[in-house]
């Protein structure tokens, strides 16, 4: 019998994931984007969903930075987006919505909810939190479908990569802050002159 990635218990998926994604940071950007994907990808499988994406908030933009799909299944893509006020992604950032949803349609904020240019079922989403506290996006997923099987150890699941995530962006933007310190040169700052 064989051990796959999501047979660990949620913990232990992200200890898993850290590793994964740690043994391909120094060989390249490339890499670590390409493991990411498969991570995405063989959680998408996992949960039975047909979208995977992980999003970055900009100026009131949801863009899609990654996205796995089910075959045949071409809702989003990555490069898009969409305002973040129209998503359920903000719904769930400010409480309007829970991060684990069996079926959009049957749940009593409906009404409420941003309307999609497809039907949203089963929804997972959980926030994509940096060291510093702010929040740069979201990892969702989400079938047309309903699914009454999700549990709370699938949103855990969904929130361990997350945090995974999380960690690999801090470390790019400290990467991308250090080479911008190492470019900066002092200048000597010069004495006004002698009256």
């Amino acid at each position: 019998m064989s051990v796959h990635l999501w047979d660990y218990a949620p913990d232990a998926l992200e200890v898993h994931v850290s590793e994964l994604l740690l043994a391909t940071a120094t060989r390249s950007d490339t890499l670590v984007d390409d493991t990411v994907r498969e991570v995405l990808h063989d959680l998408r499988k996992h949960l039975a969903m047909e979208v995977i994406f992980l999003s970055e908030i900009r100026d009131g933009q949801r863009n899609f930075k990654h996205v796995d799909t089910q075959p045949g299944c071409e809702l989003i893509a990555t490069g898009g987006g969409s305002s973040l006020e129209e998503s359920f992604c903000q719904c769930v950032l400010d409480g309007r919505l829970p991060q684990l949803v069996h079926d959009a349609a049957t749940h009593p904020a409906f009404p409420l909810l941003p309307a999609t240019p497809f039907r949203v079922g089963a929804h997972l989403s959980t926030p994509i939190v940096l060291s510093d506290g702010r929040v740069y996006g979201t990892l969702c997923c989400f079938s047309q479908t309903a699914d009454p099987t999700l549990t709370e150890r699938d949103l855990l699941k969904l929130a361990s990569v997350a945090r995974v995530a999380a960690k690999r962006i801090d470390a790019r933007l400290q990467s991308v802050r250090d080479e911008e310190m190492a470019r900066w040169q002092i200048e000597p700052v010069q004495p006004p002159p002698r009256r």
